[in-house]
């Protein structure tokens, strides 16, 4: 690895089927982060990722977060949400503003350790 620094501007956003959007900062075999934004109102899709442990940074908004048997918790600015690989995880916006947060994911999350548990 080299040092790089990687400025917000570039970064492509996308919608995604989870009902929220991602823009990825940085991505090596090891980790990926990303910018996630869930809209006021919204609670993302039930899922969970194949062999990736995946870490919220909460860094703007309010929202509750469910993962595995946790009970349903509310989480701020600030908040960090810790997700073992394999465990149950959704997010709900209950806030009149955006929901942000960064995830980061290790190894690197890919489109193939997502596994959607609503239409199974």
């Amino acid at each position: 690895m080299k040092p790089m620094i990687i400025k917000a501007t570039n970064l492509n956003e996308t919608a995604t089927y989870e009902r929220c959007s991602v823009a990825e900062n940085y991505h090596s075999d090891k980790v990926s982060i990303a910018r996630a934004i869930v809209k006021a109102g919204v609670t993302t899709v039930a899922h969970h990722l194949k062999n990736v442990e995946e870490i919220y940074l909460i860094t703007s908004g309010q929202g509750i977060v469910e993962v595995g048997d946790i009970p349903p918790t509310e989480v701020a600015e600030g908040d960090v949400v810790v997700i073992p690989a394999g465990m149950s995880q959704k997010i709900t916006n209950t806030g009149k503003k955006d929901l942000v947060f960064t995830c980061i994911c290790t190894p690197r999350f890919i489109t193939q350790c997502y596994v959607d548990e609503e239409t199974r």
